[in-house]
Formats: structure tokens, C-alpha cells, sequence
């Protein structure tokens, strides 16, 4: 980048403010991609003072407003990850009172679906509309669906109501993501990143127990309808702090084909991972039929990105070597601590005899130590030149713990519950490591397709974790740890075949380890570039 003069990153780059909702006039996507500058190597480093047009588009706005900007997107990003696990808690009463527990699986099911798709299809639109008009979108998609739930009279628009929830709020966090890249300098940007990262630690915390209180005292509607007054806030936020982000105007054509395979491919991978060893038997007809449609559909995606003039997912991003092993990296990391937060109660309460209750408590160390974690990483971020060896070494300590887990998976539960806890601090120092450097490797035009590509995969790895794991209980116990098959079931079938329980979760452990030395290694072998910024 440095070899071009000035006055031609000037024009590559230049920040426009967005205050409109539509894509500015410009060159074709074929000019724009030729007249892009060179990503920066370890030889030339890329400074402030190097670039004037991206230092001024990252200092649009002062720190006061990068946290009035910060509070707008963190509501959104509150309600969308509350959303994750308010509704579990009050799905007995919610199947009770319309009559009907066979479909109820699909409350939670329709909105991951539906979240898990559109991340990837927000982050492109984000690059072509700006971000603003699309954090508007996507609290009024998730807003309306919420109306919908609280007015559903029946499981199936209660359903559809989920999936038009998750329609808005699958694109809430890369919005996030993406935001904060506009105003922060990338050395910089883990600070913030680990304050989302916080407030999406407070929502899973506070999400079921808002969910079983509202549920044990008042009308399960509730749960839907305190959405509408924060989403409003955050809109109204959003709308008059996003105004001044710096917008890089290229004129993109939206792959709208080429989108409609990804996102077809992507469910009917979900759903076989879902349902698999659950719902139906792996080798079953439906989980083999949706595995093979998936693969064609991935088929004629991969044809598509080759075939068409301005593909879906930019053939440079899915190129790009620090994309690549940061999307495995963060996909590993993020997928281990799900899989974790769904399996680890069932082995408090089946291996350490934990009710369901303080199974929760004891969950705690997992959900709160990812957040400093993530703030040891970031603050490594500013102020060494190695910063990956941050996350390296205690992502190792995890794996570590992990192994430590698998070997003694009976150990007394203080020691579990402290190993836990240092296994999420460990990981947490992945996720804004991993989000920057991704960021940091693409063009500035890119970075919203780049982000919404990365929690693409993150959630489509934590579904498949989360069925391997799933597929290791039912192998050990004969019973799928699915909803109506608690504690007492996998107690009553380890004993019909007398087994030890905890060596069954001794295994759960070792995928988890797996997933992670996956993760590790795609993190060393991640290529270290330098940080847009001042060292700190």
C-alpha cells in the first residue's frame, strides 16, 4: 500500500459520512477491485500518520461519541443475545398453554436457523447500504418479530414469529463487529471489542433468569414484549449516532442467487446437525437426505463464486490466508465454549449430583471468564508487536485444562468449577484477536462481508460441536441429551448398562479438546501482520 502516492489512497479510501441509507455513485465492481491497494506485510506497517485518509476515517469521532455509539449498538446486541436463552426457560409453560409440546423444539430452532443464515448476508449489505440503515433493519426485523410471538395465539405463527426474530437479530453482532472497525484503529479496536463481548456475557447470564422468572410469576408473552421498548431505544440511538460513520461508497451488485444457495445450503446443514442422533437416528433418511441436499447446494455455491461477476462472498476475502485461519480459529473457540455451556450442567447434575438450579450457578465460570480473557487479549493488542502470543499461551493452558478434564473427568467439583473457569479465561482471549485480525486483512471496503463471514462460520461450528457432543452422550448412554431427556434419564440409562458417567463425559471433554488444538493451530499458523495504529 505504501508503494502507491498518496493521493491515490486518498481516492481508494476515502470516508465518506453516512447519512443516507442507499449506496453512493461510483466505479464498477470490477474497477474497484483492480484499483484496490495491496494489503500491508510485516515489512511495511501501516501507521496513521502513513495513511491520512484512513486515520481520519477511523477519527471521525471522538471517544465521547464512540461510547454513545457503543451504548446504541450494545442494546441490539443485548437483545439479540438474550434472545438465545430467555425463551428455554419458559418453554414448559409456553407448550402448556398453547397445547402443544411436539413442535416446541422449533421456538428455539426457527431462530437460530434464521440468525445463522443472514450473518454473512448483513455483513455484505453493510459494505453496499451502510451500516446504519442496516442496524435500523435489523432491530425493526427483530422488533416486528417479537410483536408477532407476543400475539401468537398458536405454536406455528409462534414459530414463525422466532424466525422473523432471528432474521433481525442474526445480524445485530456483526453490525456490532463492523461498527466499532469504522471508528477504531485495529490496534485499538480489542478494547471494544471485549466491552461486546461483555455485554454478551451479561445477556446469557440474565437471559434465563428473566425467562423462568417472568415465566414462574407472569405471562409468558412478557418475554417478547420487554423487547419492544429497548429495541425502540437502541433504533432511536442508533439512528441519530450512526449518521456520522464513515462510509467507503463503492457500487457493489448484490449476488441475490448466490445468497439464496448459501443460505439454503446453511439450513439444511443446521437442521441435519439438529436433528441428528436427536430427533432422528444419524443414518436416517431425512438426516441423509438433508446432508447430501446441503452438499449440493454447497456445490453449485462454490460454482457460483467462480461463475459469477461480483460473487457473494468476495473470491479475495475466502483467498485471503488471515481470513481463512482466523474464521477456524474464532469458529473453534467460540463453538467449544457452546458446546461447553449445553453440556457441561448435564454433566453437574449426572457425574456431581447438582440440581438443576445450581447447575446454573456453578455454569457461571464458563459464561463470566471469557470477558477478561478477551480484555487480557486486547490489551496485548496495544502494546505488543507478537500480539497472537497472548491468546497462544493461554489458549495452550486450555487445551491443557481440557486434556486435565478428560483424564479425571470425577475430580471433586471446586476443581472442576476453577478449571472451568480458567478454560473460558483462556479462550476468551481468542475472540477479539481473532475478529481484528480478520478485519485488519481486508479492505476497508470489505471489512462488513469479511465480519459477517466469520460469525457465519462461528455458529455453524458451534452447531456442529454441539452434535458431535450431543452424538458422544447418545453413543455412551443410548439416550440424546434433547429436551425432555434431563439428568435422571441419563442416570437411569448409564445404569441399565452400567457404565460410569463420568467417563462418558470424559469423552464430551476430548472433543472439546479436539475442537480446541483445531482452533490452536490455526491460530499459530495465522499470519501476524501489523496493526493499523501507534503502539501504545
Amino acid at each position: 500500500m505504501n508503494d502507491l502516492p498518496a493521493s491515490t489512497r486518498a481516492r481508494a479510501d476515502a470516508p465518506t459520512v453516512d447519512d443516507t441509507a442507499g449506496p453512493a455513485a461510483g466505479r464498477s465492481a470490477a474497477a474497484e477491485d483492480t484499483a484496490q491497494p495491496a494489503l500491508p506485510t510485516p515489512a511495511q506497517p501501516i501507521t496513521a500518520e502513513q495513511t491520512p485518509a484512513e486515520a481520519l476515517a477511523f477519527k471521525v469521532l471522538p471517544r465521547r461519541d464512540i461510547l454513545i455509539v457503543l451504548l446504541g449498538i450494545s442494546i441490539g446486541m443485548f437483545l439479540a443475545a438474550m434472545n438465545q436463552t430467555i425463551v428455554a426457560a419458559a418453554l414448559p409453560t409456553i407448550g402448556r398453554d398453547l397445547g402443544d409440546f411436539e413442535n416446541l423444539s422449533w421456538v428455539i430452532t426457527a431462530y437460530l436457523l434464521t440468525s445463522t443464515a443472514v450473518a454473512p448476508l448483513f455483513g455484505k449489505l453493510a459494505d453496499i447500504h451502510g451500516r446504519r440503515a442496516m442496524m435500523l433493519i435489523g432491530l425493526g426485523g427483530f422488533l416486528a418479530g417479537s410483536v408477532v410471538c407476543a400475539l401468537a395465539p398458536n405454536m406455528l405463527l409462534l414459530v414463525l414469529g422466532r424466525g422473523l426474530q432471528g432474521l433481525g437479530g442474526g445480524g445485530l453482532l456483526p453490525l456490532a463487529q463492523i461498527i466499532i472497525a469504522d471508528v477504531v484503529l485495529p490496534r485499538e479496536r480489542g478494547r471494544y471489542q471485549a466491552y461486546v463481548g461483555a455485554v454478551w456475557v451479561a445477556a446469557g447470564i440474565a437471559g434465563p433468569v428473566i425467562g423462568g422468572a417472568i415465566a414462574e410469576h407472569l405471562h409468558w408473552s412478557l418475554i417478547f414484549w420487554i423487547n419492544v421498548p429497548l429495541a425502540l431505544l437502541g433504533a432511536g440511538i442508533s439512528s441519530v449516532t450512526l449518521r456520522r460513520l464513515p462510509r467507503y461508497d463503492r457500487r457493489h451488485a448484490l449476488d441475490v442467487f448466490g445468497a439464496v444457495l448459501m443460505v439454503a445450503a446453511a439450513v439444511a446443514l443446521f437442521l441435519a446437525l439438529t436433528w441428528g442422533g436427536v430427533r432422528y437416528p444419524w443414518t436416517s433418511a431425512p438426516v441423509i437426505g438433508l446432508i447430501v441436499v446441503s452438499s449440493l447446494l454447497w456445490a453449485a455455491f462454490a460454482a457460483r463464486l467462480v461463475t459469477a461477476r461480483e460473487p457473494f462472498l468476495p473470491l479475495s476475502i475466502l483467498a485471503n490466508p488471515v481470513v481463512r485461519m482466523g474464521c477456524v480459529t474464532s469458529a473453534c473457540a467460540v463453538g467449544t465454549t457452546v458446546g461447553l455451556t449445553v453440556m457441561v450442567p448435564l454433566y453437574y447434575e449426572v457425574v456431581h449430583g447438582l440440581s438443576a438450579g445450581d447447575s446454573g450457578l456453578a455454569l457461571l465460570p464458563i459464561a463470566v471468564m471469557s470477558t477478561p480473557g478477551s480484555v487480557v487479549a486486547s490489551r496485548g493488542m496495544m502494546h505488543l508487536v507478537h500480539y497472537k502470543l497472548v491468546p497462544i499461551v493461554f489458549m495452550s493452558i486450555s487445551l491443557a485444562g481440557t486434556l486435565w478434564l478428560t483424564f479425571a473427568p470425577a475430580m471433586p467439583l471446586t476443581a472442576v468449577i476453577v478449571l472451568l473457569g480458567v478454560i473460558s479465561f483462556g479462550l476468551g482471549t481468542v475472540f477479539p484477536v481473532s475478529t481484528v485480525c480478520i478485519q485488519n486483512a481486508v479492505p476497508l471496503h470489505q471489512v462488513g462481508t469479511a465480519t459477517g463471514v466469520m460469525n457465519f462460520f462461528r455458529a455453524l461450528n458451534s452447531a456442529l460441536i454441539v452434535a458431535v457432543m450431543g452424538a458422544i452422550l447418545l453413543a455412551g448412554f443410548g439416550v440424546a441429551p434433547e429436551r425432555g431427556h434431563g439428568a435422571d434419564v441419563l442416570v437411569e440409562a448409564a445404569g441399565a448398562l452400567g457404565i460410569d458417567h463420568s467417563r462418558v463425559f470424559g469423552f464430551v471433554f476430548l472433543a472439546a479438546a479436539g475442537f480446541m488444538a483445531v482452533g490452536l493451530a490455526a491460530l499459530a499458523a495465522m499470519e501476524e501482520r501489523p496493526l493499523r495504529g501507534p503502539r501504545r
